[in-house]
């Protein structure tokens, strides 16, 4: 089942979202991938910054053009996602002032204007990607994992961790050149993990990467998930571990070199 993300009409009045972001307050540093989400539509804006913070990111939210230029000026960001139709300044001005400014981030226009003369017109001021709403949920994520390779400088599809190769563009694992037979649920959970192997994914996060196969997907399911892996992983030199309350992370078992 695709879930869908639905346009709305704009909130003019609307500057920085009320839902926990100030000025004096943006996303901490770190090496936390940080993304600014221009978005005026409150309850748009609250849906994807809750999925993209339980991915692990660090999201600041703005409600209009004028503030998102100071924004982005003011602050260093990895990826902006960028809605055109805003009050006070349109998108594609914030872009190109952006721009002028050398500002590198990876910019997703995501908007309802979906003409093909509008999407040359944002790629060629300098958009990493546009999408059109309505959207999918999951290629949305999808697409920001891969403007997040993109601009972290990953030449490769292909990512290695133990015993294993994940190919990012087949979405398929591998052993010593030869293709590991997993299931699909499983698989979506792996690479989950395998994107962010050392680190712990929360339990909600797991959800949300599996609900397209599971519609209620219960602890008991998961748990069951992570102990079909945890067998397959171990020839492999690889492992599931349980962080308590919090949820799970891959680990290599094989001893450093």
């Amino acid at each position: 089942m695709h879930q869908q993300a639905t346009q709305h009409k704009p909130r003019k009045s609307a500057r920085f979202v009320t839902f926990g972001l100030r000025p004096d307050n943006l996303a901490g540093g770190g090496n936390q991938v940080r993304i600014l989400l221009v978005e005026d539509n409150q309850a748009l804006a609250e849906g994807l910054s809750t999925i993209l913070r339980g991915s692990g990111y660090a999201v600041d939210v703005v409600a209009d053009g004028a503030s998102a230029e100071a924004v982005a000026a003011a602050e260093t960001y990895d990826l902006v996602i960028l809605d055109l139709n805003l009050p006070e300044m349109d998108g594609l001005d914030v872009l190109r002032s952006m721009r002028s400014r050398q500002n590198r981030a990876a910019v997703m226009i995501l908007t309802a204007r979906g003409a093909p003369e509008d999407r040359v017109r944002g790629l060629d001021l300098g958009a990493d990607d546009y999408m059109i709403k309505p959207f999918d949920i999951s290629e949305f994520e999808a697409r920001i994992r891969m403007l997040l390779r993109r601009q972290a400088g990953l030449r490769s599809s292909v990512v290695q961790f133990g015993g294993i190769t994940l190919d990012l563009t087949s979405r398929t694992f591998s052993s010593s050149g030869l293709p590991l037979d997993i299931p699909a649920r499983e698989v979506a959970l792996l690479e989950l993990l395998f994107l962010r192997a050392g680190k712990v994914v929360s339990k909600d996060a797991i959800v949300r990467s599996l609900t397209g196969f599971d519609e209620d997907l219960s602890a008991n399911a998961i748990e069951q998930y992570v102990s079909r892996l945890r067998r397959r992983l171990a020839p492999h030199g690889l492992t599931v571990r349980t962080a308590r309350g919090l949820g799970y992370y891959l680990e290599s078992t094989s001893p450093a070199p």
